[in-house]
């Protein structure tokens, strides 16, 4: 027996109403899930804004909710750490640069991880350039002013390092030993504190990332006097490079990557990669991360591998090379 017009009417409705609901559901399922991606150091610093700068746009890629958890401390050690202890579910990666991933294991006997078999590479994004920077409490405007304020001060001075046992601290290192200057570098715990106190006249000079200076170089509160790579940065086409200097060795530039866990599934990793390639190819963000001072280059894993494998081999050369002995 056919059933009234009515009732037809009503059982479509329903039906619709339980599909309505079902779909619902699936995406609330779908997007329940929350991506965490950890950054080993403070917020405020450069590579916390460059973090936060991608989670917002990964989040709607990915379909999950996506938030940047810090773990500052020993240089990005801490988040290594825990990575390596996160569960290789594709809910855990690690946003890091060259530091922690390929210079903490030459310089730190027993750093909790081993890169190459508690991590797998899952894209990277961008190469920077590490810079040396003095505060406004200085007159210097360029590298030469600066070694001659130094001079008035007895040929000795500190500069500030955003972490021990680190590209600036070597770097710091061989600007003493080149110009016969007693440099000691005072390592901090991120960029956002060593320019704290840069901008408080607490300290004359620190190396970081150009990222972590630009907006203070802009604002002309802090000045930029050199910088390391193969040529000059396009966004400071006037400040020379150290190799222009006569300080060589400086001229593989770092780079900016994500991790994930060992055995974190294909999918995840593909699914991750995809999305962080769409990002970074928007123009909104490519903008925001190039006036930050950053080369946007994505990378996918097997590029981004074989980068972090020669970048490594290269500063194994230049700390061995230096004397330095891991602490």
């Amino acid at each position: 027996m056919t059933p009234p017009r009515s009732r037809r009417r009503a059982l479509r409705w329903l039906a619709t109403l339980a599909l309505t609901i079902g779909l619902a559901a699936g995406a609330q399922a779908q997007g329940s899930k929350t991506v965490k991606i950890l950054v080993g150091f403070p917020p405020g610093g450069g590579t916390d804004a460059i973090a936060r700068i991608l989670a917002d746009k990964l989040k709607d890629e990915l379909g999950h909710t996506v938030i940047v958890e810090n773990k500052p401390g020993a240089g990005g050690q801490l988040a290594a750490q825990a990575l390596k202890a996160a569960p290789a579910d594709g809910s855990t990666f690690f946003l890091s640069h060259d530091h922690t991933i390929s210079i903490l294991p030459l310089v730190v006997k027993n750093p909790g991880f081993d890169s190459a078999r508690d991590f797998v590479a899952v894209a990277g994004f961008a190469t920077f350039a590490n810079a040396l920077a003095v505060s406004g409490g200085t007159p210097a405007k360029t590298f030469d002013e600066y070694l001659a304020w130094l001079k008035s001060q007895g040929n000795k001075g500190a500069v500030g390092i955003p972490a021990p046992a680190s590209v600036p601290e070597f770097l710091v290192k061989l600007i003493g030993q080149k110009y016969g200057m007693d440099l000691v570098a005072a390592p901090y715990r991120g960029s956002a504190p060593m320019i704290n106190d840069m901008l408080g006249n607490q300290i004359a000079a620190g190396v970081g990332s150009i990222p972590d200076f630009i907006e203070n170089q802009r604002a002309g509160k802090l000045r930029i006097v050199a910088v390391i790579g193969p040529h000059r940065q396009a966004l400071l086409p006037e400040v020379p490079t150290f190799g222009e200097l006569g300080l060589s060795g400086f001229e593989d530039l770092p780079y900016y990557a994500v991790f994930a866990p060992a055995g974190t599934p294909r999918a995840a990793l593909d699914s991750f990669s995809a999305a962080l390639a769409k990002v970074v190819a928007m123009p909104d963000v490519r903008e925001r991360l190039t006036t930050m001072g950053l080369a946007v280059e994505f990378m996918p894993q097997a590029q981004i591998t074989a980068r972090e494998r020669a970048y490594t081999q290269t500063w194994t050369r230049i700390i061995q090379a230096s004397g330095f002995k891991p602490q």
